[in-house]
């Protein structure tokens, strides 16, 4: 299993979209690793298939890139992920990480709330995910969360996750503010390019490390 301390940051973490065929799944993924993709995470709603899971994180593999599974603890563990994303109402992190391991990541959904941000860090977080930072096509009515609380949640000493409506065109915005990743669905996945797409995402991160 790829653990925390294997992963590569700053970069792009592409989030799958649902509904899509296995093999059409697994070409575009392949294409984002191919391009760079620090992250992959499998969220297939409403129910996501353990046959697919244990696809994508063997793809994850040959390529050095993690694969994170949405919501659900006990897939990330029957597939080998390198761990789960956890929001609101998706169980407690304590219990996870007891499941998972030491070694698993566990990113939070913290919206726009640092308070949450803390708890979850003190709790063993491994990353923290806020957003929406723009106007999200994926989840339209989703709290918007100001650019300035990623510089605070940068403060607690985890990565930090920007969400939200993000495209390569905003992308240096939120790398800006503070994000050592930037989560990506649409503008990722349904670019005619992925892997140069891909390639974008990450450059923005080498142009903020400039001097």
């Amino acid at each position: 299993m790829i653990k925390a301390e294997d992963l590569s940051f700053p970069g792009l973490y592409g989030i799958t979209p649902s509904g899509w065929s296995a093999e059409r799944l697994l070409a575009a993924v392949e294409q984002a690793m191919a391009g760079g993709a620090a992250l992959i995470q499998y969220r297939d709603k409403p129910r996501p298939e353990p046959e697919l899971a244990a696809r994508l994180v063997a793809l994850g593999r040959q390529h050095g890139v993690g694969v994170i599974i949405n919501d659900d603890v006990e897939l990330a563990l029957a597939c080998g992920a390198a761990g789960v994303h956890l929001g609101k109402d998706d169980g407690d992190l304590a219990q996870a990480r007891q499941r998972l391991g030491a070694g698993a990541v566990i990113g939070v959904s913290c919206y726009d709330r640092i308070e949450r941000a803390r708890e979850a860090a003190a709790a063993g977080a491994s990353y923290l995910a806020f957003g929406s930072l723009f106007d999200s096509p994926t989840k339209p009515a989703a709290v918007r969360c100001p650019p300035a609380v990623l510089g605070q949640a940068r403060e607690l000493g985890l990565p930090v996750v920007a969400i939200g409506g993000i495209t390569a065109e905003n992308v240096t915005e939120a790398v800006a503010a503070g994000a050592d990743l930037v989560a990506v669905i649409s503008d990722l996945f349904t670019a005619p390019d992925i892997r140069r797409r891909a390639m974008e995402y990450q450059k923005a991160f080498r142009r903020g490390a400039e001097p």
